[in-house]
């Protein structure tokens, strides 16, 4: 089974965004992670009512604004059956990106849009 986990949103100012998103929509940090060197800190959104996540994406070493034409997002589905999606999927020759040390992989669509596959924890 999939189901959606979260959407992506690359931020150049981490602070000024969880205000806004704070003040404007109620989401809050449920969770995060910070890169052992410094160079990334992934934020989640919650609404307290959904398990859909919103995450914020800071990276230390970016300093000019986005463009949103980068592509710079992606969908997410967390899946109860990992292995066995990850077998289709690279039989199916669709595996664009693999994090052994996170335990995710990308795939590609038709279009090239990236969806992450995450396993249930």
């Amino acid at each position: 089974m999939l189901k959606f986990a979260h959407f992506n949103f690359n931020v150049l100012d981490l602070e000024k965004s969880l205000a806004f998103y704070k003040e404007a929509l109620g989401l809050e940090p449920v969770r995060e992670k910070v890169a052992d060197d410094g160079s990334f800190k992934l934020v989640y959104l919650g609404d307290k009512e959904t398990d859909f996540q919103l995450e914020l994406t800071w990276l230390r070493d970016r300093t000019e604004p986005y463009n949103l034409g980068e592509c710079e997002f992606h969908l997410a589905f967390d899946t109860d059956k990992y292995d066995e999606f990850h077998k289709h999927h690279e039989e199916m020759g669709c595996i664009a990106f693999e994090n052994p040390a996170m335990g995710i992989y990308f795939i590609t669509d038709p279009d090239g849009y990236w969806i992450e596959i995450v396993p249930v924890k």
